[in-house]
């Protein structure tokens, strides 16, 4: 089961007022009904059919007839019709679909005109043209495929009226109104009261979020060895053509202090090797102190290198 269909599935089981079902409702059909003689709505979610069937029964005294299809190729499963015979008229004029024989692209106000309604029309949009992507598989997306410019402008508007931050854009035949940021999509799942569904994005979230910090300070932490090991590598390089060449022994005192504590902690870096001579010799010695006595040592190499050539 998808993370989609989880949602789904929740959100159908809320019990709402008489006019969240109506504004629900309205999103649903707008959004996946075939109407002609009759009023053909093809879902493809078991769930969602039985909400849209519950629903019109209740609201508006109707059977609906359902036809099971199962679905080929890639997107397989089944399909649910619901045809409704009776009441057509009145029931595409009371979820404003329908005026007076014609067709409305946008529903009228009463279909959403409060924070409660706005909510319910949200829902039935989701349930009918979403999808929201698991947290723990994918990146963060959620989706409506809608049919039309005008509408989707309309679904991304009273997205974001709740500073969701939707986008639109053309895919295909259709228009895809979407969600990126984890945020958001976290957010618009409290607004269509899918609370299950939003304790889980949140876990999977944070956890993601954790894991991908210790991966940056893992790797912080990795580049800086790195770093340390190239700096004492060069340094014990230049250390062993002074040998090679006896030449320690010409070197001032300090040039052959810090020599000897680089041979005996190869693998520390500057800040460890300050610390170490620090306590040992009673004398504080800094790091940019010991980083000027490794480049006087490389100073004498590369002249000693020049005058070989």
């Amino acid at each position: 089961m998808t993370f989609s269909t989880e949602v789904k599935n929740e959100i159908t089981k809320l019990e709402s007022s008489r006019l969240e079902y109506i504004s629900e409702l309205s999103a649903l059909v707008r959004n996946s009904a075939i109407i002609d003689d009759t009023i053909k709505i093809v879902i493809e979610n078991n769930a969602v059919a039985r909400r849209a069937y519950k629903l019109l029964k209740e609201i508006y005294d109707v059977n609906p007839s359902i036809t099971i299809r199962k679905r080929i190729g890639i997107n397989k499963g089944y399909s649910y019709i619901l045809e409704i015979k009776k009441r057509i008229g009145d029931i595409l004029t009371d979820l404003s679909i329908m005026d007076k024989g014609l067709f409305l692209n946008i529903p009228k106000s009463y279909i959403y005109d409060d924070e409660d309604t706005k909510r319910a029309y949200l829902r039935g949009v989701f349930i009918s043209t979403g999808s929201i992507n698991d947290p723990k598989t994918s990146r963060y997306h959620l989706e409506f495929i809608v049919d039309d410019n005008e509408y989707a402008t309309f679904v991304s508007s009273l997205l974001n009226e709740n500073n969701l931050n939707s986008k639109v854009i053309r895919r295909e035949k259709n228009y895809m109104v979407y969600v990126k940021e984890a945020d958001k999509i976290a957010d618009f799942l409290r607004i269509i009261k899918a609370y299950n569904a939003v304790m889980y994005f949140e876990n999977i979230r944070i956890y993601r979020e954790k894991k991908n910090n210790t991966n940056r300070l893992n790797n912080c932490e990795q580049a800086n060895m790195d770093k340390v090991f190239m700096t004492s590598s060069k340094q014990l390089h230049d250390i062993e053509l002074l040998q090679k060449w006896d030449m320690i022994d010409l070197l001032d005192e300090k040039l052959q202090e810090v020599i000897k504590y680089r041979l005996e902690y190869p693998e520390s870096s500057l800040q460890e090797l300050s610390d170490i001579m620090s306590k040992d010799t009673g004398k504080v010695i800094t790091k940019s102190g010991l980083n000027h006595r490794f480049r006087k040592i490389k100073e004498i190499v590369s002249n000693v290198l020049n005058k070989r050539e």
